[in-house]
């Protein structure tokens, strides 16, 4: 199944698997290794996901209330250091989407809240830009319910680029996450790029009890075992372990697609 996204008139091919870098620009998030904040620290922070080999940046600032003054600080950061990049933006909020796609032209807008916000859909559908929908049920069958809905939805107002993404970490504890991941495949069946955070959340930190700053080794393992189940793009904090990731799981695929010829 060959899969693209449409970022400004430029197809992004996930025929491999592909990684999406945080840029976070919250003095509150939960890893605060990831906090970027200033002029200098935000340009060194996109360039580092390019330089690692991240295809996409997402930048987030909804943590705290200045969202909108965080977001559009970081996007002009961003838009005048890599103006090429593909630039997607972390948000809940309609108003927030419009301004970063308006203003900055965002390429992809990624909804942390199963569409709570009642104008988030027709925005996107309006602005034609690719939209990630996030699910927070805590089962996969809840999970296959709210996307069906939602992707019927998003078709009805016009809307052609989705990615899927199972909300790993909302509204699911522990062992839902887990049930959920070893059954990921199942999301295959809509046919849409599928996307998946886990960097260095609780469902490892709590499982292996170890603190965020010790959770890479878990993030590698459970990100890789996403892209067996079908992963097309990892959102991580550490971009360079990612993509390694992918790169040995494309070459696993390749091997045994070039075998079985």
């Amino acid at each position: 199944m060959q899969l693209t996204i449409n970022a400004r008139g430029k197809l992004l091919s996930l025929a491999q698997p592909i990684v999406m870098g945080v840029l976070n620009c919250t003095p509150d998030s939960f890893y605060a290794e990831s906090r970027v904040q200033g002029e200098d620290a935000i340009a060194r922070r996109a360039r580092q996901i390019l330089d690692e080999g991240g295809q996409i940046i997402d930048v987030g600032g909804c943590s705290t209330r200045p969202e909108m003054q965080r977001v559009r600080q970081a996007l002009r950061i961003v838009r005048r250091m890599v103006p090429d990049a593909i630039v997607s933006v972390d948000t809940f909020r309609a108003s927030v989407a419009r301004m970063a796609i308006e203003e900055f032209d965002a390429d992809i807008i990624n909804d942390v809240s199963e569409g709570a916000d009642t104008e988030m859909f027709s925005t996107v559908a309006a602005l034609h830009r690719p939209y990630i929908y996030q699910s927070v049920q805590p089962t996969m069958e809840g999970i296959v319910k709210s996307m069906a809905d939602a992707v019927e939805r998003l078709h009805d107002l016009g809307q052609n680029d989705i990615i899927l993404d199972p909300g790993f970490g909302f509204g699911k504890d522990v062992d839902q996450n887990y049930a959920v991941l070893n059954h990921l495949d199942r999301l295959q069946v809509f046919r849409l790029p599928l996307l998946i955070g886990v960097s260095r959340k609780r469902m490892i930190r709590q499982l292996l009890n170890i603190t965020t700053e010790e959770s890479l080794n878990g993030t590698t393992v459970v990100n890789t075992l996403a892209l067996v189940k079908g992963a097309n793009i990892l959102r991580v904090h550490d971009v360079r372990p990612a993509v390694e990731a992918c790169r040995i799981y494309a070459k696993m695929n390749s091997a045994t697609n070039t075998h079985k010829e």
